[in-house]
């Protein structure tokens, strides 16, 4: 006799049976890819901290978070993030500078000497490289507010062979107002005992490797526009607030690991402030 409600409903897998599986697909570069939700079809331009780029005929470019809802070729997929080569993880038995790591090691008492940098930005990038490294060299960072301020620290808390200052700024090229200060300090009397050192970049967002962030450059952000508002707006991050722009700086701290995804231009800086505050 024929059963017309066929095999057992409740049998295991009976759920699995009517879900229809979605593939994974990798978001390359120049993927066609429609985003099921609201129709909007782009190229994929990048794909950076949890979410892809899309870019229309238009020229107009917009960020969807990475996974379903999306179609290629009128087919549902999942667009899946490419496993991160671990090449920026820190080695075991190293610091993420590169240094050795040294076991068990308490904070050292602070010395007196300090390094200074211009904002909490930059702060905060030296103390995720090199935080294990001045913790047990004994070194401070502290943020300056800008290196307009730096000849009022510096007047106010002498320099001296007991207590170096190692000034790490911006945008240090020749005919800059850093160059400048940074002239005038080491000719004036605070000059025995402080060191000013600086990258070439803009601002330290630069500083992060652009392969860190799956950009494959820092934009150009025209005179008269504020640095950090033109990049929000040219990777099309919200730039609308301070709000925006400091999550905007979580997501660039969050693709650094290690020193390999900086800039040799601050390594070498950061390394030589340590050792003069230390010496």
């Amino acid at each position: 006799m024929d059963d017309r409600y066929g095999a057992d409903v409740l049998a295991p897998g009976w759920r699995e049976a009517r879900t229809k599986t979605v593939p994974r697909v990798p978001p390359e570069r120049d993927l066609v890819v429609e985003v099921a939700a609201d129709g909007w079809c782009g190229a994929i331009t990048s794909v950076r901290a949890g979410q892809v780029e899309l870019e229309d005929r238009h020229g107009r470019r917009r960020l969807f978070p990475l996974g379903p809802g999306f179609m290629v070729e009128g087919a549902l997929v999942q667009l899946e993030a490419p496993a991160r080569a671990p090449a920026s993880t820190p080695v075991a038995g190293r610091t993420a500078s590169g240094s050795f790591a040294v076991a068990d090691a308490r904070a050292r008492v602070a010395r007196p000497s300090r390094i200074l940098v211009e904002g909490r930005h930059d702060a905060e990038l030296v103390e995720k490289v090199w935080g294990d490294d001045l913790r047990v060299e004994g070194v401070v960072v502290e943020y300056l507010e800008g290196v307009d301020l730096l000849d009022q620290l510096l007047d106010a808390e002498p320099p001296s062979r007991e207590r170096r200052y190692g000034v790490l700024v911006d945008h240090l090229v020749p005919g800059s107002k850093e160059e400048r200060i940074a002239r005038a300090v080491a000719r004036g009397p605070h000059g025995a005992h402080t060191l000013i050192v600086g990258h070439p970049f803009v601002d330290v967002w630069q500083c992060v490797r652009p392969a860190s962030l799956g950009i494959a450059a820092w934009p150009e952000v025209p005179r008269g526009t504020d640095w950090k508002t033109g990049v929000c707006r040219a990777l099309g991050w919200p730039a609308r607030d301070q709000a925006d722009t400091a999550r905007a700086w979580r997501r660039v701290l969050g693709a650094v690991s290690s020193y390999r995804d900086l800039e040799p231009a601050l390594l070498g800086r950061v390394e030589e402030l340590i050792d003069f505050v230390t010496a």
